[in-house]
């Protein structure tokens, strides 16, 4: 067989995607996948395929805020925007399908590619990464900017799922229709349903992330997807690591941040007798620091890194999360954006973690506060537990579902 797998995101939407290509090649099926250009040359280092789709996101979402427009777009520019996404996804996306036996979305972002499947006549199967996605009365909508209270009834969760589902049909659903009318395919009532689809894959820990009930929804969770080994460490990030205690890991992933979040990150750690890593990311975090307390590192392993970690201080991907309670260290999540707040609140009620103050509430004070609540011996306890039952099969398992169901 031949899988398409498709994401509209960063590198937390892709690397799993990365991971059950492995798994089904393993399996002797090709994996195609259709993403971001950032991360082609990455892809092909797994020889997997790669058609690219729509801008550098790293020109649109890293750096610092300064560098970005300080206004934010019209509605006209939004619309505009969503709009354009669209028919770029069926444009690229349509021949990235073809000859392909399955397609994979993966992420919320994907409103092309039931369609395509759809006139193409080939199996199409949606995943989430995480259970706040889809739209369960246990939780509300995650949202861009923010989020809403974790404290609200199953009504009012409710009614914020019925607005997140206008909100889909608002944005998207003129531009999906039109071009469901080109293929011959009937319009649809709802975007966000149509894209999820009434039996969704959920790849998340179900010790993590436990799928919630929700009516004439079946939730098909495999486990989280993580990518094999990736490699030793960098001889530098050995030699620090052993020359000294284990250090606190800062990192932001593809984020943006401040131009003095690596200083004020670092500063905060020293503060309570710690070294650190710090990871640059996206945002190229630096800390303009002649001290040797620190080392400022690219792109290296997780799972090698993180058990190594006194705590570790991230933005609460899906991934960099569950990466974390694999290795056993107690998480301070500062949350950005969408899912992260939902991430941040359940590693917190697991007590495997601290959910810190956002990224624009950060400071030297707060995340020292953060640091302190987060290695305390009962926190430090808990997440050893957490790391005995979070399972790192889940694109194996996925693998085998798809070549079992669909062959």
């Amino acid at each position: 067989m031949k899988i398409l797998l498709s994401s509209i995101g960063s590198r937390g939407d892709v690397q799993p995607l990365v991971a059950l290509g492995v798994e089904l090649r393993k399996l002797g099926h090709e994996a195609r996948l259709c993403v971001a250009p950032n991360f082609q040359e990455w892809i092909e280092a797994y020889s997997l395929e790669c058609v690219p789709i729509g801008p550098d996101l790293r020109e649109l979402t890293g750096g610092s805020p300064k560098d970005k427009p300080v206004m934010p777009p019209t509605e006209e520019a939004r619309q505009q925007m969503a709009t354009q996404t669209v028919h770029t996804q069926f444009q690229v996306i349509t021949e990235a399908a073809r000859g392909c036996d399955i397609a994979v979305a993966a992420g919320a972002l994907q409103i092309a590619l039931r369609s395509i499947a759809e006139a193409q006549n080939i199996p199409y199967v949606f995943a989430a990464y995480c259970p706040a996605v889809l739209p369960s009365p246990k939780y509300p909508p995650p949202k861009t900017g923010g989020q809403y209270s974790f404290s609200l009834t199953d009504k009012e969760n409710m009614e914020l799922w019925k607005q997140n589902d206008e909100e889909f049909n608002f944005r998207f659903g003129a531009a999906l229709n039109e071009e469901r009318a080109k293929l011959g395919l009937d319009p649809v009532q709802s975007v966000r349903d149509t894209m999820f689809t009434d039996r969704p894959w959920l790849a998340a820990d179900p010790a993590l992330a436990p799928a919630f009930p929700i009516e004439g929804i079946e939730v098909i969770q495999t486990g989280a997807w993580m990518i094999p080994d990736q490699g030793a460490l960098p001889a530098e990030v050995e030699n620090f690591l052993a020359d000294g205690a284990p250090p606190v890991f800062l990192g932001f992933g593809s984020m943006q941040a401040y131009e003095q979040t690596g200083r004020v990150m670092i500063e905060a750690a020293r503060s309570l007798g710690l070294r650190s890593v710090l990871s640059q990311g996206w945002a190229g975090l630096t800390a303009n620091d002649t001290e040797k307390d620190y080392l400022v590192i690219g792109d290296v392993d997780h799972a090698k890194l993180f058990p190594r970690m006194a705590a570790i201080v991230h933005h609460g991907g899906a991934g960099t999360t569950t990466t974390a309670a694999r290795a056993g260290r107690p998480q301070v999540i500062i949350p950005h954006n969408y899912d992260q707040f939902f991430w941040a609140h359940r590693v917190q009620q697991l007590g495997a973690g601290v959910s810190g103050p956002g990224k624009d509430g950060l400071s030297t004070d707060t995340l020292v506060q953060a640091l302190r609540d987060c290695l305390q011996p009962e926190t430090e306890r808990r997440a050893r537990e957490l790391a005995g039952i979070v399972e790192g099969n889940g694109a194996r398992v996925a693998a085998k579902r798809l070549e079992s169901e669909f062959t």
